[in-house]
């Protein structure tokens, strides 16, 4: 067995090899043993590997990642297969090879490991599916390399299982997102264009200038490109909406804005804070008489910027609000649950919304965004 799938080994297996190199590290020495210097090769080999992975096994994939696995385990040749055909090829050894064609088929039929001659294929497995395969071919196969390929094989499955769940990720934060559009734009468009027509005969330049506020909101609401913003585009958004609902609620409405300008650029899932806006608006004051106050604050607190949405309107009986963040659909709350689930589908369920609120002492909403957590 070559020092380097030894390494190999003991990296996948325990990471002990890692363990002793944190330790020289911390005491300054450098790398001087062929082992540890084989441990840092391994570790920055999966390092190079993973990326690709990362966005799913396709012919793409295999041949950026393929380099990287065959000089992990130091073999002449190795493969990569979906379940129909050979994606990618690194080595001398022929593919069409009936012997390796036999392997391949045995290893995607059984879900495990297999040897034959020169050649051992592991099985790829994303959600307790074979999807492909991980083939090598040596010179003097061993129980070493049968181990190491397996080994290699789950590491990369579990590369593939993690592209998987950003593709279903993204994939639910798109429906949310269409459903939470379908449930703001009847609300919101019908009641803007009602005070828009009202100011038509008036003061027809009113009305021009809530037009165009109309149409550069709603061009940001439906826009078809990323899932995410940054906070300063939110709150643009955010102040368009707020000029048309002044426009219709008049001097009922006050808005008091705080923002600390070292958040302005924290990115955040689109469309996280306006609909908790537009909820304090309609929950919080259309159903009281007199007016009614609005604040906004987006503070720097750490690792997180911290936003709170508070309205002093009727406020709302805490077990409702329960029930409308468990998913009760009864409830006309705009975006409040698709808000939490986006954010907890993103962050991790430590990050949803937290709701305050009584009946007639109005509600507060507040949501903690990491400031440097990639989307």
């Amino acid at each position: 067995m070559s020092p380097l799938l030894a390494v190999l080994l003991g990296v996948l297996l325990g990471g002990l090899g890692h363990a002793v190199l944190r330790r020289r590290r911390l005491r300054g020495t450098p790398l001087g043993s062929p082992e540890e210097r084989a441990t840092y090769e391994a570790l920055h080999r999966t390092a190079l590997a993973a990326p690709a992975l990362r966005q799913g096994l396709d012919r793409s994939s295999a041949l950026e990642t393929l380099p990287h696995v065959r000089a992990l385990l130091g073999t002449p040749t190795v493969g990569l297969t979906d379940t129909t055909t050979h994606l990618a090829w690194d080595g001398p050894d022929d593919p069409t090879d009936p012997g390796l064609a036999d392997v391949v088929a045995a290893t995607l039929r059984t879900g495990r490991t297999q040897a034959a001659g020169p050649a051992v294929a592991a099985p790829l497995v994303v959600d307790e599916r074979v999807i492909g395969a991980l083939v090598v071919v040596a010179e003097q196969p061993s129980a070493g390399l049968l181990r190491a390929t397996a080994e290699v094989a789950a590491w990369m499955s579990g590369q593939l299982e993690l592209a998987e769940l950003d593709k279903s990720r993204t994939a639910l934060m798109a429906a949310e997102l269409r459903a939470l559009r379908a449930q703001i734009s009847p609300h919101f468009v019908y009641n803007s264009l009602g005070a828009i027509a009202s100011f038509v005969r008036t003061d027809p330049e009113r009305a021009r200038e809530l037009l165009l506020e109309f149409a550069d909101f709603t061009r940001y609401s439906f826009r078809q490109h990323g899932d995410f913003t940054t906070l300063a585009e939110e709150l643009r958004s955010i102040e368009r909406y707020l000029v048309l609902e002044k426009a219709r609620f008049g001097d009922r409405l006050r808005v008091v804005t705080r923002v600390a300008p070292e958040v302005l650029n924290v990115r955040l899932p689109f469309l996280a804070v306006q609909p908790l806006v537009e909820n304090a608006v309609r929950h919080g004051l259309e159903g009281q008489q007199g007016a009614g106050t609005v604040t906004l604050v987006a503070l720097d607190e750490g690792a997180d910027c911290v936003i709170s949405i508070e309205d002093d309107g009727v406020g709302s009986d805490p077990e409702t609000v329960r029930a409308v963040l468990s998913g009760d659909t009864s409830s006309a709350s705009v975006g409040l649950a698709n808000v939490d689930e986006r954010l907890r589908t993103v962050y991790g369920n430590d990050r949803g919304i937290v709701v305050e609120t009584a009946p007639g002492l109005g509600t507060k909403v507040t949501l903690r965004i990491p400031k440097f957590a990639p989307p």
